[in-house]
C-alpha cells in the first residue's frame, strides 16, 4: 500500500513481552524475504521487522512533510496495546529518505506485520494487523528463525565515478572554495556490484553488526549499512545527536594508532570541517529545543578502521515536533552536504554524476508518540530489484583538502561494505 491510496488502513497493534533471549536480531530480520530485511540494531539491542503490512512512499521536496502527515493519520486511527512503553515497543515504522528532493529514489515508511524488539535485556513481540481483531488470535512468542542462505561474495568496482574522476571532482571543488563560492562541500563516489540470485542479506548485516557494534546497523527497503552518525534521537522530550566530521585511518600498532588520533585532534583542517557541521546542526535544532548543549571540544571516536572527530549534542524538545519533523528540519546537515547548504547542494547536483538515492539521507524508525531514532545513512549500499548493489562514500572538502588524501579517505569509508561482502 502506498501513500497514494485513497484510504489509509486502521491498524490494530499489540505488544507482548517475551522471556527471550533474542541472541541475533539480524537472523530474524528477513524471515519472509532474505533479500529484503528490516533491521535497526546497535550493541545487540534494536528491532527486527518481519513482513510488511503497510508501505508509504514519498517523493520530492515535500517528502518529509507528507510522511509526517500520513504518519499522524495512521497513529490517530490505530488501536495500540503496549504495556511496555519502552523505545521501540508499540506501533512503529521503519523509514529511509532520499538525500535530495530531486532524487528518483522513493522515500519510505514501512510498518511490518511483526516486530521483535530487544532493549536493556527486555524483549518483546509486536504484532500489527488491519482491523480491530486482527491480532487477537496470534501467539505471543518468538518466531522460528530461518536458516541462513549459502555463503557468497561480491566484488565492488567503480560505478559512475572512477578514482581519477573523483580526484578531478575534488580538485574542482577546491577551486570553487578558493573562489569563495562555497565554504565546504561533501562529494561522494560510488562502487557497484551484483548480488547472486539467492543472496541472503542477513549475512551482510551480521558481519556489519559484529564488526561495528557501536554503529547503527540498519536495513530498510534494500538500504543496508552501519552508520556511526546519529542524526536525532527523541524520547519523551529528550533529544540527542552525534556529529561526525574529520577522519583519519587507524594506525597499524598502538603507538601509530595513538599518533593518528592526536594528529586528527590537532588538525586545523579537520577541526574547521567539524566546526562547520556542529554549528550548522546547533543553529537548526535551537528553534525546536531548549537547553541545547554541545561538547566544548570534539572528542576522537574510535571505530575498527577509522578515527573520527565527534561532538555529542543534547537538548529538550520545546515545540512538540515529532522525530519526522526534526529530521525534516535537520536534513541535510553540513556533515553530508556542506556550507552554505543551498550552495553546497547545487554544487553536488552539478558535480556528482549520479543520484545519491538514500545515501546520506535519514534512516531509522518512528513510533506512535512521534519519538524515534534516526541515523544518517552512511557506510551503506542500496540494492535494487535486479540485485545490483551500489555502495557510497563521501568526504567533506574544504580549502585545505588534498585530492589524493580525500580519495584515500573515501576508500577507508568503503571498507565496512566492501569487507562485509567478501
Amino acid at each position: 500500500m502506498t501513500v497514494s491510496d485513497a484510504r489509509l488502513p486502521v491498524l490494530h497493534v499489540e505488544t507482548t513481552p517475551i522471556p527471550g533471549p533474542v541472541d541475533d536480531l539480524a537472523e530474524l530480520a528477513a524471515l519472509v524475504d532474505s533479500r529484503d530485511p528490516l533491521l535497526w540494531q546497535r550493541r545487540g539491542d534494536g528491532l527486527a521487522g518481519i513482513g510488511e503490512i503497510l508501505r508509504l512512499e514519498f517523493h520530492g521536496p515535500g517528502r518529509f512533510a507528507d510522511a509526517a502527515a500520513a504518519w499522524r493519520t495512521i497513529v490517530t486511527q490505530a488501536t495500540v496495546v503496549d504495556p511496555l512503553g519502552v523505545p521501540g515497543s508499540g506501533l512503529l515504522a521503519f523509514g529511509a529518505f532520499a538525500f535530495s528532493a530531486l532524487s528518483a529514489q522513493s522515500s519510505v515508511l514501512i510498518v511490518p506485520e511483526l516486530i521483535v524488539g530487544k532493549r536493556d535485556g527486555q524483549c518483546w513481540v509486536t504484532r500489527v494487523g488491519v482491523g480491530a481483531a486482527a491480532t487477537a488470535a496470534a501467539p505471543a512468542e518468538l518466531p522460528a528463525a530461518r536458516p541462513f542462505g549459502p555463503e557468497y561474495s561480491v566484488t565492488l568496482r567503480p560505478g559512475s565515478l572512477d578514482p581519477q574522476g573523483y580526484v578531478r571532482l575534488v580538485t574542482e571543488a577546491i577551486a570553487r572554495i578558493n573562489r569563495h563560492e562555497v565554504g565546504k562541500v561533501v562529494l561522494a563516489r560510488d562502487l557497484v556490484g551484483q548480488l547472486p540470485p539467492d543472496a541472503d542479506l542477513r549475512r551482510v548485516l551480521r558481519v556489519l553488526a559484529a564488526g561495528y557494534p557501536d554503529c547503527w546497523t540498519y536495513a530498510v527497503d534494500g538500504l543496508v549499512g552501519s552508520s556511526p552518525e546519529t542524526l536525532i534521537r527523541a524520547h519523551h522530550g529528550d533529544l540527542s545527536a552525534r556529529v561526525l566530521a574529520g577522519t583519519i585511518s587507524r594506525g597499524p600498532d598502538p603507538a601509530a594508532d595513538q599518533a593518528a588520533a592526536v594528529a586528527l585532534a590537532t588538525s586545523e583542517k579537520d577541526n574547521d570541517e567539524h566546526e562547520f557541521a556542529v554549528q550548522s546542526l546547533l543553529a537548526t535544532l535551537r528553534p525546536h529545543a531548549t537547553h541545547v548543549a554541545a561538547d566544548e571540544v570534539p572528542f576522537t571516536l574510535k571505530l575498527p578502521n577509522l578515527w573520527h572527530l565527534a561532538t555529542d549534542i543534547e537538548g529538550t524538545l520545546s515545540d512538540g515536533s515529532t522525530s519526522l519533523d526534526l529530521i525534516a528540519a535537520l536534513h541535510p546537515t553540513a556533515a553530508v552536504a556542506g556550507t552554505p547548504t543551498d550552495v553546497a547542494l547545487d554544487l553536488i547536483d552539478e558535480l556528482e554524476p549520479f543520484d545519491r538515492g538514500r545515501y546520506a539521507g535519514p534512516v531509522g524508525w518512528v513510533d506512535a508518540a512521534g519519538d524515534g531514532e534516526w541515523a544518517i545513512a552512511l557506510r551503506c549500499a542500496q540494492i535494487d530489484s535486479t540485485g545490483t548493489i551500489t555502495a557510497y562514500a563521501g568526504c567533506g572538502i574544504v580549502a585545505e583538502s588534498q585530492p589524493e588524501q580525500e580519495l584515500a579517505e573515501s576508500r577507508m569509508k568503503f571498507r565496512p561494505m566492501v569487507d562485509a561482502l567478501l
